[in-house]
């Protein structure tokens, strides 16, 4: 039975993963915590930490994590380049996992975007339009960069010299090198992501829709149990969910 703390616990997405807990006959809540409570006293009654909080909440806690021993399962988005390297270097010495999305049906659909890559990517204007609601601070959000991500990597493209986030005014005919990012916040959307790979005469388009955080929640602590004696590494759901 995996011990299970959870971070940001009276939030909206930390209320979620304690509901998801508690309906795991694998996990079992050990500790809930919120901003202000100290993570290294309660290391003795958690396996994993589950944290979906702001990057500068999770490093503290990657952090404690370290000293003690124990694995963590990281849904935040949002990190810097020190944030990212801070990451990988604990998993040097700990099991991570760190995914911009826990959703199975997010993960696969980077499977399938991968896939639509490699066949028709070179022939195609590709874009990435995600929705999320209107408090997401992130912007695109982590799930549509790693998109981006997946398929400038099947396309042996580098994402940070290709990728477009706005277009204004009056500009050059479209570089069909580029992936373009669009980003719409309002109201209370879980996380709509659509890819589309425009061609002439067609198009192919991948879309996931999230109707309740109880999708990424499952994930987190599917997750949980998976690191259960696993050594240490930086491990994504792509892992988890032998993709």
């Amino acid at each position: 039975m995996t011990k299970i703390a959870v971070v940001g616990a009276s939030g909206r997405m930390g209320q979620t993963i304690i509901e998801s807990i508690n309906q795991n006959d694998k996990a079992t809540l050990g500790a809930t915590l919120d901003k202000g409570d100290n993570l290294a006293a309660v290391t003795n009654q958690f396996d994993v930490v589950i944290d979906f909080t702001r990057p500068e909440a999770t490093l503290d806690y990657l952090q404690v994590c370290q000293q003690a021993g124990k694995s963590i399962v990281i849904g935040t988005t949002g990190f810097d380049d020190e944030g990212l390297s801070a990451i990988n270097k604990a998993a040097e010495t700990i099991p991570v996992v760190f995914a911009p999305n826990m959703s199975v049906g997010v993960n696969l659909s980077l499977k399938l975007l991968e896939m639509t890559a490699k066949v028709i990517g070179e022939e195609a204007d590709i874009e990435i339009v995600e929705a999320h609601h209107r408090h997401k601070v992130d912007a695109p959000s982590g799930t549509a960069l790693k998109m981006g991500e997946v398929i400038a990597n099947a396309l042996g493209r580098d994402l940070k010299q290709c990728a477009i986030y706005g277009r204004e005014g009056i500009e050059q005919p479209r570089d069909r090198q580029t992936i373009g990012f669009s980003t719409i916040r309002g109201g209370d959307v879980v996380g709509e992501h659509t890819v589309s790979f425009f061609m002439e005469g067609e198009r192919v388009e991948v879309t996931h829709k999230a109707s309740s955080r109880m999708t990424f929640a499952n994930g987190a602590v599917r997750a949980s149990n998976w690191l259960e004696g696993k050594s240490a590494g930086l491990y994504s759901m792509q892992d988890v969910l032998d993709l």
